[in-house]
């Protein structure tokens, strides 16, 4: 169980630091509003966010700081219960880390710095919020195997 927390902990440091030096070379980097390519279909971009993932809920700061206060005690009291899973630590830490990163930006500036644009309008994110996106599919999986029985 204590393995199971230390491995999440880890998980949670590693993306929140890799999210954090992202965005400060993005932000010294590329000015608001300038794209750059970086990959075929994938341009460089610095945007500010006010909102969660993706531009959800822009402007609410207040709505914004309770989802996302919600939304990790859901997690930590899943996780809690839960830590005997195999693998239950890697999407927990990669939930708390990238809610950790993005948190961090809204104290510092108010705001999220976002850099990674797609095509067909997807608004642009930042690792912290990929990080969250793939957390919650493995959440998913972690947890629906582990509904599954045990094969013979």
């Amino acid at each position: 169980m204590r393995r199971a927390w230390l491995l999440a902990a880890a998980v949670a440091v590693v993306v929140a630091a890799l999210d954090q030096i992202t965005k400060r070379a993005v932000e010294s980097s590329i000015t608001p509003g300038e794209e750059r390519k970086l990959l075929p279909g994938i341009d460089l971009v610095h945007t500010r966010n006010r909102g969660i993932a993706f531009g959800f809920l822009p402007g609410s700061h207040v709505g914004v700081t309770i989802v996302i206060a919600l939304a990790l005690l859901i997690l930590l009291v899943y996780f809690a219960r839960h830590t005997t899973r195999p693998l239950i630590w890697l999407p927990t830490g990669m939930l708390v880390g990238g809610a950790v990163g993005n948190i961090a930006d809204r104290l510092r500036h108010g705001s999220v710095t976002d850099f990674v644009k797609l095509p067909l309008g997807w608004p642009p994110f930042n690792l912290a919020d990929a990080a969250i996106t793939l957390g919650i599919v493995l959440l998913f999986l972690v947890a629906e195997r582990a509904r599954r029985p045990a094969r013979p």
